[in-house]
């Protein structure tokens, strides 16, 4: 996702530009891109609808990058893709054999509040 993301930026810099005031050039590196994209951090969202308002930073709500997240037919997958990731990415006893019994554990592991799933 994050490359999608870099790659949309990439390709039109006119939003990211009216949203910071400062005039980037057509094209970025796609290092520079991701630097603007994570801020040097993480690319963290919560959710589809996290993922949506990250995207609108970048891209014009028009963009189809946008359009395609935001389609609803989307939006249970990516949640479920979503937490399991995240489930991945910070549970300390992540590993073969330590995943919840099924997807729908963690997903209500995430949505039970701020760090749910951690």
């Amino acid at each position: 996702m994050l490359d999608c993301h870099v790659t949309a930026v990439n390709n039109d810099t006119s939003t990211i530009s009216g949203n910071t005031g400062i005039e980037f050039p057509k094209h970025l590196t796609d290092e520079v891109g991701e630097y603007l994209v994570t801020g040097g951090g993480f690319f963290d969202f919560k959710g589809r609808d996290g993922l949506l308002k990250t995207i609108a930073k970048f891209v014009p709500k028009s963009h189809y990058l946008y359009q395609v997240i935001k389609d609803s037919k989307h939006k249970d997958p990516l949640n479920l893709l979503v937490a399991l990731r995240n489930f991945s990415a910070h549970e300390p006893s992540a590993g073969p054999g330590c995943a919840p019994t099924t997807i729908r554990e963690i997903s209500a592991a995430e949505a039970s509040g701020s760090g749910g799933g951690l």
